[in-house]
């Protein structure tokens, strides 16, 4: 088998046969297993209507996802946020439909506080047994890795960190001396060069061989799966670090030839329907909420200082285009140049009622309207201005990559603490690492998660917000 991995974010190779099993079908079938046992306890009988909610929980809770790789308290985080998202959308459609009034409410409130305890402690009985029966020798396998390079460094550190999927290595295959190797593998297990690797692959049971070579060696490449071929080895091609560093990889075809997405968003088909209709959804219910705030808003800023009550900004938008992005103006200028200041603590540009703004994100709130517009998403990438996105994607590598979604009021760096200002290079790198990994790992989930921990930032008060 030839598959494409990305080191950082996939471990090709493990045991789908368990861990992937158990990892889908845990949460869903806790889920049920407590509404029968609480139903059993009250003396209920589990009839039509119990069998319809089954099949509903089932359907929006599978596939589960395995937490062997999370700590167990951003797993008991992870399950009591996916049961209050997942209660609350069958608790507004249970009263939309009336199907809520078929069931006892002490049922009801009984399965809602078991689900939650149940799946956290099945997650840490599966976290206990399960890699000590991985860790049996019937069930583990052995791989290898081509390539004493970056990439491969990184992915045998990534296989040392989850013992759970039952893979061990073996060691390293690479043409070079130790002495010409990268300097962190001077404590690896060289086994030899990749012509001695076929051989050393049959005579010793090897399960798994992950090329970690630059794409550039393409004729070695097809030599080795040449050789290869005479093996019962599962091959996988981990792709170099500098390209996998970008966004996540993934394979797709061109009228059957295939092709490895390297810079692609991830609001392609339904995902973007989801993403856009998501957006539209909520940005007119909070508008609608929020337009007497608005109204108030727009009187303090009219009243403390002369100049417009909207503040228009040129930020770069989907694809690096530029786009206006308002926002009620908490300074004394409206600077749009080739210059723009970063804003700073006590910086005497700002108002007092633009501080007031700002401390609590009030200033950003016309930017919902962006969201309707289809310049902006609520979650995304904060957009910076021009002048800044001409600096910094000459300083950091991958910078024009986050604009492969449209920018959001809030992201995932903001709720990570770096929000406000990024006075080190260091900490702009920082903040696009974030970006970089919210354009990898884009879910509806990750968004609701972040939306609901910015309401709590803002409810208790932003300190890096000046």
């Amino acid at each position: 088998m030839f598959s494409v991995a990305n080191p950082r974010h996939s471990l090709l190779g493990a045991r789908p046969g368990l861990v992937a099993v158990v990892g889908s079908l845990l949460d869903p079938t806790v889920a049920i297993a407590a509404l029968a046992a609480v139903n059993a306890l009250h003396g209920e009988r589990f009839d039509a209507p119990y069998l319809i909610l089954t099949l509903i929980v089932f359907s929006m809770t599978y596939p589960g996802k395995s937490q062997l790789g999370t700590s167990s308290a951003s797993m008991a985080r992870d399950v009591l946020f996916d049961w209050i998202v997942l209660s609350g959308v069958l608790f507004l459609f249970g009263i939309a439909s009336g199907y809520i009034w078929m069931f006892p409410r002490r049922v009801l409130a009984a399965w809602w506080i078991a689900v939650p305890l149940a799946q956290i402690a099945f997650h840490q009985l599966v976290r206990l047994i399960l890699p000590r029966v991985l860790a049996q020798r019937a069930n583990y396998r052995r791989a290898v890795i081509v390539g004493a390079n970056v990439t491969g460094l990184q992915l045998a550190r990534n296989l040392a960190r989850a013992p759970w999927l039952g893979i061990r290595l073996a060691g390293f295959f690479d043409d070079r001396a130790r002495s010409r190797i990268e300097p962190q593998a001077e404590d690896i297990r060289l086994l030899g060069t990749m012509k001695s690797l076929a051989a050393f692959v049959k005579d010793n049971g090897i399960d798994l061989i992950y090329l970690a070579l630059p794409m550039a060696t393409q004729p070695r490449i097809l030599s080795l799966l040449d050789e290869l071929t005479d093996t019962t080895a599962s091959v996988y091609f981990v792709p170099d670090v500098f390209v996998t560093d970008l966004i996540q990889a993934r394979m797709d075809s061109v009228t059957g030839m295939p092709v490895v997405a390297v810079c692609e968003t991830p609001f392609t088909g339904l995902n973007g329907l989801v993403k856009r209709g998501s957006d539209i959804v909520l940005a007119s219910l909070i508008l609608l909420l929020v337009s007497p705030v608005l109204l108030a808003l727009a009187i303090g800023v009219k009243l403390s200082s002369a100049g417009p009550v909207l503040f228009r900004q040129r930020r770069y938008g989907l694809d690096g285009k530029e786009i206006l992005v308002y926002k009620f103006r908490s300074m004394t200028v409206a600077e749009d140049g080739p210059e723009v200041p970063q804003a700073k603590r006590d910086d005497p540009r700002i108002t007092p009622f633009g501080a007031f703004m700002r401390r609590t994100s009030l200033d950003e709130l016309p930017q919902f309207f962006n969201v309707l517009q289809g310049r902006m998403s609520i979650v995304g990438p904060r957009p910076h201005a021009v002048a800044h996105n001409e600096l910094y994607r000459k300083l950091i590598k991958g910078y024009m990559v986050r604009h492969k979604v449209k920018p959001g009021i809030t992201g995932l760096a903001q709720v990570k603490g770096l929000r406000g200002e990024t006075p080190t290079l260091e900490k702009m790198q920082a903040r696009i690492d974030y970006d970089l990994d919210y354009v990898r790992n884009w879910s509806l989930k990750l968004d609701l998660r972040i939306i609901l921990k910015t309401i709590w930032i803002v409810l208790k008060g932003d300190r890096h917000a000046y």
